[in-house]
């Protein structure tokens, strides 16, 4: 089993981004790089080589579905399991999106404490099958 020890988190709303860091790196114990959009995802991604990569799906610039397609096309990030985040219904219009292109989606607001398990779970599960 893939353990987890690396989280891309890309994420627009600074607010979000400093309760994920709070919540992957202080309670998870991750090490986490945080981008503000996709483009400096996409900069840094292949340096940072994550274990999971978390995106937001609503982005201005370029959306997450967008910047996961951009990072599956760097060496090593192909198979990386991704996790989006969205204020939106998970239920919603990007359902399929979501379900074809990453192993999950949390819903925003989150709960920063059960954040870091949600996300083990979700690799945990899509290893299973």
């Amino acid at each position: 089993m893939t353990e987890i020890h690396k989280i891309l988190h890309v994420e627009d709303d600074p607010d979000i981004r400093e309760i994920a860091a709070l919540a992957l790196a202080d309670l998870g114990g991750f090490e986490v790089l945080q981008c503000k959009g996709g483009r400096e995802a996409i900069e840094k991604a292949s340096d940072f080589v994550p274990d999971l990569i978390v995106l937001d799906v609503m982005m201005p610039g370029m959306s997450g579905f967008e910047t996961l397609a951009a990072l599956r096309e760097q060496p090593g990030l192909s198979m990386t399991p991704a996790v989006f985040m969205t204020s939106k219904d998970i239920s919603s219009e990007h359902q399929s999106e979501i379900s074809t292109t990453a192993i999950g989606a949390i819903q925003k607001p989150f709960d920063p404490v059960a954040l870091p398990d949600q996300l083990r779970d979700m690799v945990a599960n899509a290893q299973d099958t």
